[in-house]
């Protein structure tokens, strides 16, 4: 009698679980490079990045790279770089990482060990639910400073701050659509040049940033 088989999938669907039981070494071997994340063994296939997630994407590295330039106190990391935290036995890949100099984790060729300072996830239509509830929880209890949702389906930031009792308290932009963080000094996120159908280039954030930076 033949042996039954199983057709296995070639291809996930974005959020699926695609292998469990796997090991922290192994998940970086064989998985991290192609976007997918790792929680306590499961392996989680991430979405394809949209063209407007990738805009956004790019804009907020080039933003952050010139400050950081221009103010030397961190770095600026783009997924797949991965970020670690052992307390929830997790490997997540945040769009964008922000590690400041001060930050008390370890900082590898392969990964941040620790949380970062401030994680910044662009949110597709299928990680609504992982982006606002999952990383949410997660990043909170690790102890990431600061997440950052960026909604553009909804035109929507959420700037979550952790507080001295270590939840998150949302931070509303000033009355100018400005969002500034203490983590961040001088720097002003305008929200609403976000949901333009034309974000600006290279030459305008870079005399934005310098304005902001070079300001009093």
């Amino acid at each position: 009698m033949a042996t039954p088989t199983m057709a296995v999938p070639k291809t996930f669907v974005a959020g699926e679980i695609v292998a469990n039981g796997i090991s922290a070494e192994d998940y970086l071997a064989q998985y991290a490079e192609t976007f997918h994340e790792w929680v306590e063994g499961a392996v989680i296939k991430m979405s394809p990045a949209s063209l407007r997630h990738m805009l956004l994407t790019q804009y907020l590295l080039q933003w952050l790279n010139i400050y950081f330039a221009r103010n030397p106190i961190g770095q600026v990391l783009i997924a797949p770089f991965v970020m670690r935290v052992t307390s929830i036995e997790s490997f997540r890949e945040p769009d964008l990482q922000v590690i400041l100099n001060e930050n008390p984790g370890q900082l590898t060729d392969t990964g941040m060990i620790g949380p970062a300072d401030i994680c910044i996830e662009i949110v597709s239509p299928e990680s609504v639910e992982r982006d606002y509830g999952q990383k949410f929880n997660e990043y909170e209890k690790a102890g990431v400073r600061e997440y950052w949702i960026i909604d553009p389906i909804r035109q929507r930031c959420d700037f979550n701050r952790r507080t001295e009792a270590g939840i998150y308290s949302v931070i509303q932009p000033d009355n100018t659509g400005h969002y500034q963080t203490p983590l961040l000094p001088k720097l002003a996120l305008h929200v609403p040049t976000l949901w333009q159908e034309q974000l600006p280039d290279s030459l305008a954030i870079a005399q934005a940033v310098a304005r902001m930076v070079e300001e009093n």
